[in-house]
């Protein structure tokens, strides 16, 4: 069971992230170049310091290094998509091993349960964002995302799988309670990039992310029931 939950892992993965980054290439990451040219347009941060004494100014420069547009970034993108596509494929074939699926489309529909779980409920309240976008305290908008996340992951497994009908109103308040809280957000929404550029980001960010989650479901479910069951 482990080598065929590993081969599954490993392949499906592989093949999701391969559509993931192609998908990114030609679609998201033109908008963050793009976004990118208003950010660096912008004039660098200025801080004065002063107590009494002569004011001091200097720049702000980024410390932490970042890919280079090109191969460095392609690269970078392609190694990250990679791992994170294996390790949700590992989490597929792990929930297959107590309940295996029969058709592919058994798959698709454990593909779209995890776009909801672990992109669309978080962007309902923390959208995809564009570089020169402000935004609320990194710790609190993690906390917030991982809370809504298992909170929908919980709510739809009651909602498939729970009979009583109790079970089932319980597991849409638990889905509705991370967005009742709210999501942390800045004191002003302020973003360098123009609105349209913000929208199309957003659109194309949870595109490009349900299509991953559908050929990931999918993919997983074909090579995890082929042992059992054969090609289809």
């Amino acid at each position: 069971m482990f080598k065929r939950i590993a081969h599954t892992a490993g392949l499906a993965g592989l093949l999701a992230a391969i559509l993931l980054t192609v998908l990114q290439l030609l679609w998201v990451t033109p908008l963050i170049l793009e976004a990118e040219t208003y950010e660096n347009s912008e004039p660098a941060a200025v801080h004065e310091h002063g107590d009494g004494a002569a004011a001091h100014v200097h720049e702000e420069d980024a410390e932490a290094w970042s890919p280079e547009d090109g191969w460095q970034r392609t690269l970078s993108t392609s190694g990250s998509n990679l791992v994170v596509a294996v390790g949700f494929a590992l989490m597929l074939a792990g929930l297959y091993s107590l309940k295996a699926p029969l058709r592919v489309r058994e798959g698709l529909a454990w593909g779209a349960a995890g776009f909801v779980t672990f992109n669309l409920a978080p962007a309902a309240g923390l959208p995809p964002e564009l570089p020169g976008t402000a935004a609320a305290d990194l710790l609190l908008r993690q906390y917030w995302w991982v809370g809504t996340a298992t909170a929908t992951a919980v709510g739809l497994a009651l909602l498939v799988f729970a009979r009583h009908w109790a079970l089932r109103i319980g597991a849409l308040l638990l889905i509705a309670v991370p967005h009742l809280i709210g999501a942390p957000q800045p004191e002003m929404h302020e973003s360098l990039a123009p609105e349209h550029l913000e929208r199309q980001f957003v659109f194309a960010s949870l595109t490009t992310n349900a299509l991953f989650w559908l050929a990931l479901g999918a993919a997983s479910a074909w090579l995890f029931s082929r042992p059992a069951h054969g090609a289809r």
